[in-house]
């Protein structure tokens, strides 16, 4: 079922009033959509977010992966958004939006201070024709979203908040993504958050915030960041890690029947188990 109109955004507040978070799962080919869909259906009280985004589409295409993570979600009895992940292009917006994404964030983060605030107020009116809600980015994150590449978040701008109070009243935006001292991908040592800082940006702004790069979070800070107003948490490398595991297992007795189904299998049985632990952890 996906969650279309104002269910999506009630489906972030809620999860905000409560102390929870929604879970975006990166997706990026069939199986991981499969493995997504799947956990999401073992837990059909917990909505969550299919995140077919910009990265993805550099592998799969736009047009194909957009329609199987929509028509995945439509066909599930799970309540599932789809949502367009670090988008930096308003036409690639306009696409999602168009095709019946619940989601999108536009992702300015690189962008001056005006120049974010501009594009993002931008990506909120179009998001607004469509029924759908925007999450935009104030700081930045070290490391790549789609590969691993031990990161570290130091000297990496961390997110102001006073600036985020004055970003949000200036764009509109329903979620607000930080920057914390959290970073893409898993890194050699234990990630550290900023939860001082986070408890000020609750403070200073009124929306649900948006934790990235939350694979491989120790329990505690991932704890202490929902307990701070952070009601979406995106996973990516966790999942990717689950899946390139189950495929390597299966290599040696899949290669000399050229068994590429049981390969394929074995990976998205391996996102299923991944995502359903998240989705208990964060609800």
């Amino acid at each position: 079922m996906l969650l279309t109109g104002p269910a999506g955004l009630t489906a972030l507040n809620t999860a905000y009033d409560d102390g929870r978070a929604l879970p975006g799962f990166v997706a990026y080919n069939l199986e991981t959509v499969q493995g997504i869909v799947a956990a999401a259906a073992a837990a059909p009280a917990h909505p969550v977010l299919i995140q077919a985004g910009a990265g993805p589409f550099r592998h799969a295409g736009r047009d194909p992966l957009m329609r199987l993570a929509l028509d995945a979600a439509r066909s599930s009895p799970a309540r599932l958004g789809v949502h367009l992940d670090h988008s930096r292009d308003l036409d690639e917006i306009t696409a999602c939006l168009e095709a019946g994404y619940t989601s999108v964030m536009i992702d300015g983060s690189h962008l001056p201070f005006a120049e974010n605030i501009a594009l993002t107020r931008e990506a909120v009116r179009r998001a607004r024709d469509h029924g759908a809600w925007v999450e935009a980015e104030l700081g930045a994150l070290a490391g790549d979203e789609d590969v691993s590449t031990n990161a570290t978040a130091a000297g990496a701008p961390m997110t102001d908040p006073a600036q985020a109070a004055e970003f949000v009243a200036e764009t509109g935006v329903d979620a607000l993504a930080v920057a914390v001292g959290n970073v893409h991908g898993f890194t050699a040592h234990p990630v550290r958050l900023d939860l001082t800082r986070l408890s000020a940006i609750r403070e200073a702004v009124p929306v649900p915030l948006v934790l990235h790069g939350a694979s491989g979070l120790p329990e505690d800070q991932l704890l202490g960041a929902l307990k701070r107003g952070v009601a979406k948490i995106n996973v990516n490398a966790e999942l990717r890690r689950a899946y390139l595991r189950a495929v390597q297992d299966e290599l040696p007795t899949a290669l000399p029947g050229s068994d590429v189904v049981s390969v394929w299998r074995a990976g998205r049985d391996a996102v299923t188990e991944a995502a359903s632990r998240i989705i208990t952890q964060l609800t």
